[in-house]
């Protein structure tokens, strides 16, 4: 079946690259105005969360704010414990990886919580203070689930209102 002289499964990269550039352009613009000098993150959560199929985007978004959670959790109680010290990072890293495979086992997006937690760890470091530490990785945990709910939203919407439907059969 073909829509616009292409296969539909050939639709879909092209269907992808508008959400992500919708996307995109709604988290640059959101954080850039509320004076967030780089959405980086917020844009590549955007782009993971974000899917062509809806119940493939909803997957992605739940998985990935799933490990956010995790590796927020770990990578706070490890900087509370431990403080702003160059050893506790790796220790919470591995200890991160651990309890997103064996105790929350949710395996995509499984990198997402030791990543979470080496922000808000690693913000603690440069800083060289844990309060400093903590105020920055909330900040960017922040820009990660903003880009999570802006990459389904865009998603869900672009779901309904595409010009290109996939094919019905018999038709």
């Amino acid at each position: 079946m073909t829509r616009l002289g292409l296969p539909y499964d050939r639709l879909e990269g092209w269907l992808f690259a508008l959400n992500v550039a919708i996307g995109t352009t709604i988290v640059w613009h959101t954080l850039r105005a509320l004076n967030d000098a780089n959405p980086i993150w917020a844009i590549a959560s955007m782009i993971a969360s974000s899917d062509p199929q809806p119940n493939e985007a909803r997957r992605m978004f739940r998985c990935r704010l799933a490990n956010v959670a995790v590796g927020g959790a770990s990578g706070l109680i490890f900087l509370i414990v431990g403080g702003p010290q160059a050893w506790v990072l790796p220790l919470a890293l591995g200890a991160t990886v651990l309890v997103s495979m064996y105790v929350v086992r949710i395996k995509t997006m499984w990198r997402q919580a030791p990543i979470t937690a080496a922000i808000v760890i690693g913000s603690a470091l440069t800083a060289n203070s844990a309060a400093i530490g903590v105020r920055q990785g909330f900040h960017k945990m922040a820009e990660v689930v903003f880009g999570c709910l802006v990459g389904i939203l865009v998603s869900l919407v672009m779901a309904r209102v595409r010009f290109v439907q996939p094919p019905v059969d018999g038709a």
